[in-house]
């Protein structure tokens, strides 16, 4: 990059640091170049993780402390997400009875589900059932769906609640598709909403197997509510492997960790 394009990077990280957020289209004015020149830098320094990029703009790291809105999320290492989702796709088999979290991770999960058959899914994401009820009526998966019911959250588009984990007392699952926040070694598995976590609480209970899909981003990270210790976690599915210094919590765990990207590695 030019010594004009390092320039206006670092310009815009002094306008993140005095305000927490910046607009692409306020970026651009101030740095007279173009919408899509700024979209660029951000994308940069969002892989740098010098801020993290969101449907607008940006944010920096340190002012990013409350859960995003579902569209921040989806912008958020949408790539990686989409190849966490196709290999979680991989472990589902015909017959099987599981429950798919809320979260843009496992949305690229329900997007990746072909040719599997008699399968029945639970879900508390609104988004995820819309797409699944398209794909159901293109064939590319037979079986039933249920929504659990309970209070909407509007921002994060999905159920949760007292509604929800009455429902839950009575179901049982093979496999739960588990989205989280932040995963840690001291922590375990964490949540920014109460409500949300102890919905996810509850169906990591009732399941077999409990399979995290997190991007590398939540690794090591924890936030406000505690879902499940890292050993009630079955399997971790994600774009990079674990920290070196997990290897023993994995191992005495007896957890999976599979690293989404090419050929696909399981540690």
């Amino acid at each position: 990059m030019s010594l004009a394009g390092e320039e206006r990077k670092k310009k815009i990280l002094e306008l993140l640091e005095i305000s927490g957020q910046v607009k692409a289209k306020d970026l651009a004015r101030i740095l007279q170049v173009s919408t899509e020149t700024i979209r660029k830098y951000l994308d940069q320094l969002h892989k740098e993780e010098k801020l993290k990029k969101v449907y607008g703009g940006a944010i920096s790291v340190s002012f990013h402390n409350e859960e995003p809105s579902s569209q921040e999320r989806e912008e958020l290492h949408s790539d990686e997400k989409r190849r966490i989702g196709k290999l979680a796709a991989q472990l589902i088999n015909d017959n099987d009875v599981i429950a798919i979290d809320d979260g843009s991770t496992p949305l690229q999960l329900v997007k990746s589900l072909h040719k599997k058959n008699n399968i029945t899914i639970y879900t508390t994401s609104i988004s995820a059932l819309s797409v699944l009820i398209e794909l159901h009526q293109q064939n590319h998966f037979t079986g039933k769906i249920i929504v659990l019911g309970g209070e909407v959250n509007i921002a994060h588009q999905r159920v949760s609640g007292a509604y929800t984990n009455q429902m839950l007392e009575d179901i049982y699952i093979d496999k739960y598709f588990v989205s989280a926040d932040g995963i840690s070694l001291d922590a375990g598995i964490t949540s920014y909403d109460y409500t949300k976590g102890i919905t996810t609480k509850k169906l990591v209970e009732h399941a077999d197997k409990s399979i995290c899909l997190i991007d590398h981003s939540k690794v090591g990270k924890r936030t406000h509510y505690k879902i499940a210790d890292l050993k009630e976690i079955n399997m971790v599915v994600s774009d990079k492997t674990y920290p070196s210094e997990w290897e023993t919590a994995l191992i005495d765990g007896n957890i999976k960790w599979l690293v989404a990207g090419n050929g696909h590695k399981m540690m």
